[in-house]
């Protein structure tokens, strides 16, 4: 489990990023960016910022080439605001939960097509042999008996 003070450190790392990004990078090459997560390591000395990307290919390209030439001047920003000895370096990482997800939602689509068509089959179908298989004993002898 990671230390209290670690997971404070990265959540204002997001935010920080998430405001630099939003506010003072003014690169058109930068697509619509929506920071994701902060994973920063024990000794904070290095930081993973994933972020999703809306858009094509070109868009995801851009942006990571965007946010590659402005590291410097966000890692920066952070330092001066956190106030820590070590400003940790930063790492832009595509986050691919939108592609698992989508993945996900086709995997989900495929099953649901297969379950209609088993039931369209099912709805059709008749029993081999009698629909109730199992012996029961004779009303009519019951009747008899008593």
């Amino acid at each position: 489990m990671a230390n209290p003070r670690v997971l404070k450190l990265a959540d204002q790392i997001k935010e920080i990023v998430a405001t630099m990004i939003e506010r003072r990078i003014k690169d058109p090459r930068l697509g619509f960016v929506t920071v994701t997560d902060v994973r920063l390591t024990g000794d904070t000395r290095e930081a993973k910022v994933f972020y999703t990307v809306m858009g094509g290919e070109a868009e995801r390209a851009g942006t990571a080439a965007a946010l590659q030439s402005a590291t410097g001047l966000i890692r920066s920003q952070v330092g001066k605001q956190l106030g820590l000895r070590f400003t940790p370096s930063l790492a832009f990482v595509l986050d691919a939960v939108p592609e698992d997800a989508r993945h996900i939602e086709d995997l989900l689509a495929a099953a649901r097509s297969g379950d209609a068509r088993v039931a369209e089959q099912a709805a059709g179908a008749t029993y081999a042999g009698e629909a109730d298989p199992y012996k029961h004993p004779d009303s009519d002898e019951d009747d008899d008996d008593q």
